[in-house]
């Protein structure tokens, strides 16, 4: 195991460049995670770790029984003395972990659905927060992918996968163009439901969420273009009794796949 004691170090001058261009994460095809949790997660969805450092130095420092529980081997990892750890750590009150992981290579050509599949899809989501937000919440329902129509944010983020605790890696994650997902989605037979305030929308615990089903949201400035709602079978609104006229995009989304949930009997 190395010991690595400069802020100059080029490995650390990698991490940094790596968590800010997202142009060199697509050509290492890498991206950073910072936190034992993130990372424990990421271990049991089975992504590869393919660097590990830590700093043993700080005040939170992750126990040395949980970093081995990553099962990342020696030669992989490498310990940071605070200094250079402080100028990779972007988060306030860090345990010492960071990591270089392999996002899962997953695209609408090799993506594999159960046989009743209930998918979340976003158009043109471009905060790093929402997204996570949205990941979260599809695992916690276990949704059987979420695809990211026309994304405007990077998906494999640090950001993203900070916001989502990790959640990015759990399910399967795919971006790919609006035209592209929609034809996918029709070749395999599933229903979209649009989340949108239109003349034809009718209340979402009307719908039937019972068969294969996609539920879209657009961006909270913009909503959906009107592409994506040509495109989709139907549109959903959920009611609004007080006086704002929207949710929260992560928000809306949990209401409409609990709703499915609970049509699938839970």
């Amino acid at each position: 195991m190395d010991f690595i004691t400069s802020a100059q170090n080029p490995r650390v001058k990698r991490l940094l460049r790596l968590q800010q261009k997202s142009s060199d994460r697509r050509a290492e095809n890498l991206t950073v995670v910072e936190g034992l949790r993130e990372l424990t997660v990421a271990a049991g969805a089975g992504v590869e770790i393919v660097e590990l450092y830590h700093c043993p130095g700080l005040p939170n420092a992750a126990a040395p029984t949980a970093l081995a529980a990553l099962g990342v081997p020696p030669g992989r990892i490498w310990e940071l003395a605070p200094v250079a750890f402080e100028r990779i750590a972007y988060r306030d009150g860090s345990d010492g972990v960071v990591a270089l992981v392999r996002p899962p290579a997953v695209t609408l050509a090799n993506l594999r659905l159960p046989p009743n599949p209930l998918l979340l899809l976003v158009e043109a989501v471009e905060k790093p927060g929402n997204l996570g937000a949205l990941l979260r919440t599809a695992d916690a329902a276990a949704v059987a992918a979420v695809l990211v129509l026309d994304a405007r944010a990077d998906i494999w983020s640090p950001n993203v996968i900070r916001a989502s605790i990790g959640c990015a890696f759990t399910r399967p994650l795919v971006a790919c163009g609006r035209e592209a997902g929609f034809a996918w989605l029709k070749a395999h037979g599933i229903r979209t439901f649009a989340a949108a305030l239109t003349p034809r929308a009718r209340p979402y615990t009307s719908a039937d969420f019972r068969g294969p089903t996609a539920l879209l949201l657009g961006t909270e400035a913009d909503g959906l273009t009107a592409e994506a709602l040509a495109a989709a079978d139907e549109t959903i609104i959920i009611p609004m009794r007080g006086l704002i006229d929207s949710l929260n995009v992560s928000v809306a989304a949990a209401v409409l796949i609990f709703e499915a949930v609970r049509q699938r009997g839970g």
